[in-house]
């Protein structure tokens, strides 16, 4: 026998393509040769992989290794397929039963003492196997808590190539290593204790904020430095209901890739919290790096809260960026080596100061900055990307004998109720909050009343408002009638709606 055969799993994205790997054993001058589209990382399996042969006691077979991973055009990249080139490399050399790993799906990076180490991306690679119809997988034991989450997976945790090979049926003395362990940074659970009664005043923004969690709408609070305007955000995922099993498992599988998920806890259950500073590049927001591109901010916030503060600060090239998600919940990211795929259904809030100094407020008469500086300060933040916007609020200081609000809870209570009115609403469509919902859609529902869309008619003649921006208002006004259970929008709620649109657009 000198082919030996197992599975491994490519990610491009978050779609995982099942890789049968192929190891040929000839008899000529020793060496090691991998092809099928390795990437540098996977490249350098060649030495981890021998390394680990002998390290595990195994004998290292003195012939022409070649490995080939099939299909041979599907770009393949990272660590993960060390432990199937081991495996498949020790079948071909008959040190294993060549029949026994045929049909089974290993994952994992190997060390040179033969540990098996953990890696990315492993929820989304077990369930492309699964849906494939492989079910067994070899997974690092590190690993295996997540992999564990995929329902119908057969999974095998193993702490070395030794103990992996003997399973095969291998003459070896497994060592009693200690596994290798991670430390995996949590899903943003900071948000998770934080109460909306904290914020002081402000209610206006707690009002606006309230219809932002209800229907899934971006927003824009502007104010001078200590109003609340980072404590009204991070209150936010406080609101959003629990995350349902679908978008549970579409969340966890972006948090998986970007090494940013703890297994213990299970599924992420609770929507995601970003907040990237301001000098983070575009890569870092929407994802990039060489090679397959990563997830970033706008993908790990999918399902959540992607929260930019001080917004005219970030560069140009970042906020023009998340125009495409906002629009189309998507972010498709084009390199040489591939195109990847990555959800970014999130909820934008934006935190801006009326100025440079943050003191334009009220007759403005503290303001040292020049108009021109206020002009290029506020400009950052383009037409296009406020178009965006559905709802855009001043915040002005609030007093010291201002009363606290409702809290958390209480405010949760209401945005559940008008997430189910939005739930029986757009059944049997792809929608699930009016954010999502295109305005075609809302107009048919809203008859044939033309003295409903008055406002928005006035609105467009004196250019206050785009054709986006109608679609958008209308948005948040069926939003509104769902909070206080009407069947549909009344013209008050239009005319709230553009109020709420437009307030604070003129900073």
């Amino acid at each position: 026998m000198v082919l030996g055969r197992t599975l491994g799993v490519a990610l491009v994205g978050l779609t995982g393509h099942v890789v049968e790997v192929e190891a040929h054993l000839a008899p000529s001058l020793p060496a090691f040769t991998l092809v099928g589209l390795p990437d540098a990382s996977l490249a350098e399996a060649r030495d981890r992989v021998r390394a680990a042969v002998t390290s595990s006691g195994l004998a290292w077979p003195n012939r022409r290794i070649t490995v080939n991973l099939s299909p041979a055009t599907l770009p393949k990249s990272g660590s993960g397929f060390d432990l199937a080139i081991a495996v498949a490399t020790l079948a071909g050399a008959e040190a294993i039963d060549p029949a026994g790993p045929c049909d089974v799906v290993h994952l994992g990076e190997l060390g040179l003492d033969g540990r098996l180490r953990p890696v990315r991306g492993v929820l989304p690679a077990v369930a492309a196997a699964v849906a494939a119809g492989h079910r067994r997988v070899v997974v690092a034991q590190a690993n295996a808590a997540e992999a564990r989450l995929v329902p119908g997976a057969q999974v095998v945790a193993a702490g070395s190539l030794a103990e992996v090979a003997a399973g095969y049926g291998a003459s070896l003395d497994v060592p009693d290593v200690a596994p290798v362990a991670t430390e995996p940074v949590p899903v943003q659970s900071r948000t998770s204790s934080l109460d909306l009664a904290d914020v002081v005043g402000q209610d206006e923004a707690r009002g606006c904020l309230e219809v932002a969690a209800a229907g899934g709408h971006h927003l824009l609070m502007v104010g001078p430095p200590g109003t609340g305007k980072t404590m009204l955000a991070a209150r936010l995922p406080g609101l959003l209901p629990d995350l349902s099993e679908a978008d549970a498992v579409e969340v966890t599988a972006v948090h998986s890739v970007a090494g940013a998920f703890d297994p213990g806890g299970g599924l992420v259950r609770r929507p995601p919290f970003e907040d990237p500073h301001h000098t983070a590049t575009p890569a870092s927001v929407v994802g990039g790096g060489s090679g397959t591109p990563r997830p970033g901010a706008a993908s790990r916030a999918h399902r959540g809260v992607l929260f930019l503060d001080e917004a005219p600060e970030f560069s140009t090239a970042v906020l023009q960026t998340l125009r495409q998600p906002l629009e189309h919940g998507e972010l498709v990211l084009h390199r040489a080596a591939g195109t990847a795929r990555y959800p970014a259904r999130f909820q934008l809030v934006l935190a801006a100061n009326p100025c440079p100094c943050g003191q334009a407020v009220g007759k403005g008469l503290a303001c040292t900055c020049r108009s021109e500086q206020r002009r290029r300060y506020f400009g950052k933040l383009s037409g296009p990307l406020l178009d965006r916007v559905d709802l855009q609020v001043e915040l002005s200081p609030a007093r010291a004998g201002a009363g606290a609000g409702e809290s958390t809870a209480t405010v949760a209570s209401r945005v559940l109720g008008a997430r189910g009115e939005q739930a029986a609403r757009l059944v049997g469509t792809p929608w699930r909050t009016n954010g999502e919902v295109p305005g075609s859609w809302l107009r048919e529902r809203l008859g044939p009343d033309r003295g409903l869309v008055a406002d928005l008619d006035r609105a467009l003649d004196r250019g206050t408002l785009s054709l986006r921006g109608v679609d958008r208002v209308l948005r948040v006004a069926w939003t509104l009638a769902d909070l206080d259970g009407r069947a549909a929008p009344s013209r008050a709620d239009v005319g709230q709606a553009v109020l709420l649109r437009t307030r604070g657009s003129g900073a």
